[in-house]
């Protein structure tokens, strides 16, 4: 299981918001590829990068930035936010990035969405925010007639990688994870899971890891780190100690 920690941008800082909500904002760092370096010298083995202005905007704002941190860095960078066409996930692998995340055309543009992956095999995985159940798009603010397990055997038939499943109500809250939901989740499919949410505290990482065996990538984490609820380097140490 990895740990990925998170690197949002929004106006070319590192912050984080509450449940999605852009006017909830905690700026952590006003230089987001500094950040970046900090978590990769205390052991990241994979950066979770999202664009949160493209995210909203729908197409890339702070691209730049992004391949600043990627040219800066030995660790992989997945990144979400803002990709929502063919040219701009071909110039953003092109730039460095490992791997994107899709969240809205994945949804609402499925045919889009399949081309995706047919030209970039192996690099398009999909983020499914969820608030009880019901999947959300544009940056969590546009409601979706989808449950997440609708959308389940269109991406195992697509190749998808990995998923990423957020709860957004726990997000950003400090309320620990959605256990249950993820559970389901890792047993309702055979594409790798990374969960995002909740993961506030050395207890919910030891209560994730043998979720592994299920299924389940990793799990990402971003407000706990930078406000200290969960030792990052402690808790990358301890997973690398349970392979």
């Amino acid at each position: 299981m990895i740990l990925f920690p998170a690197v949002d941008i929004k106006g070319g800082r590192c912050v984080r918001l509450r449940q999605g909500k852009k006017d909830d904002v905690t700026v952590f760092s006003t230089d987001p590829a500094a950040q970046a370096r900090i978590w990769a010298d205390q052991g990241a083995e994979f950066l979770h990068v999202v664009d949160l202005d493209g995210a909203f905007d729908g197409k890339p704002v702070n691209f730049d930035l992004v391949r600043t941190i990627c040219h800066q860095l030995d660790v992989p960078v997945q990144l979400g936010g803002g990709i929502r066409d063919l040219h701009t996930a071909k110039n953003y692998i092109q730039a460095g990035v490992e791997r994107i995340i899709i969240g809205t055309m994945a949804l609402e543009e499925p045919d889009r969405f399949a081309e995706l992956c047919r030209e970039l095999p192996g690099k398009v995985g999909v983020s499914l925010d969820a608030e009880d159940g019901r999947l959300k798009t544009k940056g969590w603010v546009a409601e979706s007639e989808h449950r997440v397990e609708d959308v389940l055997p269109r991406l195992e038939g697509l190749g998808v990688p990995f998923i990423i499943y957020t709860d957004i109500s726990r997000d950003g809250m400090g309320k620990g994870v959605n256990f249950p939901a993820l559970e389901r989740l890792c047993q309702a499919t055979s594409i790798p899971v990374i969960a995002a949410g909740g993961v506030t505290t050395m207890e919910d990482v030891k209560a994730l890891e043998p979720l592994s065996a299920k299924g389940l990538e990793g799990a990402i984490t971003g407000r706990a780190i930078y406000e200290g609820s969960l030792d990052f380097q402690e808790a990358v140490a301890w997973l690398k100690s349970q392979r």
